[in-house]
């Protein structure tokens, strides 16, 4: 498959650049990024070709790996979908429902595929957790924490980031810990409370299609020792928690580009797409309502 790379920011750089160069079932065509001289530098590192024309892109690949703001993403991912190209796509999927929706209505309509890199749905000990406790069943409640210091810890590459700056933790991390807690409790029926907490922290309530309620926390803004990220479930089989994961982003990625092969090749759907991706949108969208609505 040929693939090409819209975006140059650090998570391009660190992440996507890497997988897709390293990748030994994909073709890496080229870069494109509203910055040439970013997409010319690092296209230069890894051999492929810098795109000044992101539809010239289009014409070249049968597919596109995107590593840009949310609202950015959406525009460029349905527009690649009109295309005929599938998607490789990150977290969140889009700022607003209707930008997500239009994403997932130009794949079904041009019938690509589409995969969305939550890392956590793609590291092994985690994946396997997630289909070991959605395949038990009978839990009570769940509770994820996950805290960031994107902007506490100096030197974060990601902090001078406008899209987080706006949106916070709660779009941030918060598809994180849905897509781990949506898969093992059912879909998310309704976002029972949101509240504020310190700096950009949240906290919401969920309840859960399959009768449990969860706990979200959610920080970009927690001290550096204070960082970290656990989610627990307690049941009818006891309390466990979300293993910690062996490999970093890279793998994560080269994985996500495997699944986005397998869903290409066989037609059949991966629980990350964007249609998935879309309901996380929905919940977010929802808490974010009603986070608007209360008082800090």
């Amino acid at each position: 498959m040929r693939i090409g790379l819209l975006g140059t920011g650090p998570w391009a750089r660190a992440a996507h650049a890497p997988a897709l160069s390293g990748h030994r079932d994909l073709d890496f065509v080229g870069v494109w990024g509203r910055r040439p001289e970013a997409a010319r530098e690092l296209a230069g590192l890894h051999g492929v070709r810098a795109y000044a024309d992101v539809d010239a892109l289009f014409a070249d690949v049968d597919a596109v790996a995107v590593a840009l703001p949310p609202d950015v993403q959406a525009e460029l991912a349905a527009r690649a979908a009109r295309a005929g190209r599938h998607l490789l796509l990150d977290k969140p999927l889009a700022p607003t429902v209707a930008q997500g929706r239009a994403v997932v209505e130009a794949a079904e309509r041009a019938r690509v595929a589409s995969v969305v890199f939550f890392t956590t749905r793609f590291q092994p000990e985690p994946e396997a957790w997630i289909a070991e406790q959605a395949a038990r069943g009978g839990w009570f409640t769940g509770r994820a924490q996950w805290l960031g210091a994107v902007f506490t810890a100096g030197g974060n590459p990601f902090a001078a980031s406008p899209w987080r700056r706006e949106k916070g933790a709660l779009w941030d991390v918060g598809p994180h810990a849905l897509s781990v807690l949506l898969p093992v409790l059912g879909d998310a029926r309704r976002v029972t409370a949101a509240a504020h907490g310190p700096g950009d922290t949240v906290h919401l309530v969920l309840d859960h299609a399959g009768g449990a309620s969860s706990t979200l926390t959610l920080s970009l803004t927690a001290p550096p020792a204070a960082a970290g990220a656990t989610v627990e479930l307690r049941g009818a089989s006891g309390v466990t928690l979300l293993p910690e994961a062996a490999e970093g982003a890279v793998p994560a990625l080269a994985r996500a580009a495997d699944a986005l092969l397998a869903a290409a090749g066989t037609g059949t759907p991966h629980p990350c797409d964007a249609a998935f991706a879309l309901r996380v949108t929905d919940v977010l969208a929802t808490a974010e309502t009603l986070l608007r609505g209360g008082t800090r």
